[in-house]
């Protein structure tokens, strides 16, 4: 399927000048603007690529034929995903300035931000062969300040849901930042439902793939405790779904033992846990025994094959 084409350089949506793209996925792209002031945004465009198709020099995507209601259901979602991220004021959750309808889909304008994600420095120590890619001191650092975002995230009554190292920005300030919230829904709807994202196998947690599965902030927990296995081992864990037949989570944090203290290692575990029943029901939780450097002695570790020492 050919994706829709972005917007040409130099036009005007909503009153910001596309100045280039920055990145794409399978619900949008965003690009780099500026306002009447000169001053720089990251712009997010609802743009599906099965969904929608835009040929050169049009503004207006052209929804596939039989992809209306979806489009719209979408695009009604995504609005109320700015509308929504706009009221979340926290130094670690990217700022969400304005939302708007134009050319016949939404747009988000939110601060841009200088720096790398989490993820260009794994991808940076793995190719060096590090051994590990942050220090304990330097997770423990950038995990308290991205918690204290996502508990904030979830006292609003909304979800992430796609957390993984590319979505976690480190400024150039060292102050990490939690972006691209596309998969961000509100909890609790008037009528109770609400549409389930697409997942990133490894830091999806299991109840991600059943239809029935009870999505809460422990789904995001789980993808917290991927998020710190990668800066610990270079790679994510395996996908939730492979480690019902075969886990080898224990085994693989045995291995960091020489890097990594054991209440680190069991935190993982505990985070990581298979039954969403087993992992830490809040983030405070798990902000208050990375920070302290303990682990509850009630821990369940059914799933390992060996307890963490």
């Amino acid at each position: 399927m050919v994706k829709p084409l972005p917007l040409p350089l130099n036009c005007v949506v909503g009153g910001y000048q596309i100045v280039r793209r920055l990145a794409e996925g399978g619900f949008g792209t965003v690009y780099l603007v500026v306002d009447p002031k000169g001053k720089q945004y990251a712009l997010k465009e609802y743009l599906p690529a099965s969904l929608v198709h835009r040929q050169v020099g049009q503004l207006t995507p052209q929804v596939r034929a039989g992809k209306s209601a979806l489009y719209q259901l979408g695009m009604k979602s995504f609005f109320e995903e700015g509308r929504a991220l706009a009221q979340v004021h926290h130094p670690s959750v990217v700022q969400v300035q304005n939302f708007f309808q134009e050319n016949g889909t939404v747009y988000m304008v939110m601060d841009y931000l200088h720096g790398n994600t989490l993820q260009d420095f794994i991808l940076t120590a793995r190719g060096l062969k590090k051994r590990y890619v942050f220090r304990e001191a330097t997770i423990h650092a950038i995990f308290d300040d991205l918690l204290s975002g996502l508990r904030f995230v979830h006292q609003k009554k909304m979800l992430h849901l796609d957390l993984k190292p590319s979505n976690v920005f480190i400024t150039e300030d060292d102050k990490p930042v939690l972006i691209d919230f596309g998969a961000a829904r509100e909890v609790i709807n008037k009528d109770g439902s609400f549409v389930r994202p697409m997942y990133t196998p490894g830091f999806a947690a299991p109840e991600m793939y059943d239809k029935l599965g009870s999505l809460g902030p422990w789904t995001d927990i789980y993808a917290i405790g991927a998020c710190i296995f990668s800066c610990m081992t270079g790679y994510p864990p395996q996908d939730a779904i492979k480690r019902k037949e075969n886990d080898n989570l224990i085994t693989a944090l045995a291995k960091l033992k020489s890097e990594y203290s054991t209440p680190m290692r069991q935190l993982v575990a505990w985070c990581l846990s298979l039954d969403y029943m087993e992992r830490p029901q809040s983030v405070h939780l798990v902000q208050k025994h990375l920070m302290s450097g303990s682990t509850p002695a009630h821990i369940n570790q059914k799933n390992s094959t060996q307890p963490i020492r």
